[in-house]
């Protein structure tokens, strides 16, 4: 990982982002000037999606997201957070622990760059990835059909991989894994470390994931997803935690 002092903060990027980056190639606007915005994903906030491609010696396409609180705390605070430290903001560890694991080939978005900007004792932040081609997340893929049951299996060992690795998601839900024609990849790993592997906080973050998907099939009724579904991926998840 690099990085280049702004004007009013930093950039950090990885080895083959385009050394020009800059600031204003964190901002929307920048852009939608450009006629470069491919779509959006709207969740609490917008996600962004860019062409990159009219960038120096790139192809890419690659998406952006600005770091916004939640909760409470968000009334307080939309989208400031304290600087105790470059390394410690969210932009700049999230983008470090992603480096760690493409770097290992684990199935997570390339990552690009990370943006804080300081003022005062406080910062803002924005991340930007590259987006996995013909990727779809799984609310949406379920939405119109189903996985089947060698799908939900490859899904629970998948997440069995990132677990024997230590690899701590802190809001594992069916919206943060997507599914391309291939493989599995997991996304959004704010807040997200590698922590000694534990069966305590393994099992929490399957029980979130459960959670997840029984929350938005009440709100979506066709969305295919079962219990017989969620065996699969929990007794195959299980087999490959047994492996390691």
């Amino acid at each position: 990982m690099k990085f280049k002092k702004t004007a009013s903060g930093s950039i950090a990027y990885s080895e083959q982002t385009p050394q020009e980056i800059e600031v204003t190639w964190f901002g929307v606007d920048f852009w939608r000037a450009r006629s470069a915005i491919t779509g959006s994903s709207k969740g609490r906030y917008t996600t962004w999606f860019v062409d990159a491609s009219q960038l120096a010696a790139t192809q890419q396409q690659w998406v952006l997201r600005h770091y916004y609180r939640g909760g409470l705390i968000e009334k307080l605070s939309r989208d400031q957070y304290l600087f105790t430290g470059l390394d410690r903001t969210r932009a700049v560890a999230e983008l470090a622990l992603l480096e760690n694991l493409y770097q290992q080939g684990f199935p997570v978005p390339k990552p690009i760059a990370a943006n804080v900007e300081r003022k005062g004792i406080c910062y803002r932040a924005d991340l930007i990835i590259e987006r996995v081609e013909g990727a779809e997340d799984l609310v949406a893929r379920l939405s119109k059909s189903a996985m089947t049951a060698e799908q939900w299996q490859s899904l629970g060992r998948c997440i069995a991989r990132f677990h024997n690795h230590g690899v701590y998601h802190a809001d594992l839900n069916a919206k943060n894994i997507l599914i391309t024609s291939e493989q599995f990849y997991l996304i959004d790993f704010d807040r997200g470390e590698i922590r000694a592997p534990k069966a305590d906080w393994q099992q929490s973050n399957i029980d979130r994931l459960l959670r997840s998907f029984r929350k938005e099939l009440a709100k979506l009724p066709q969305l295919a997803f079962t219990e017989a579904d969620w065996q699969h991926l929990y007794h195959a998840y299980h087999g490959a935690l047994a492996k390691k």
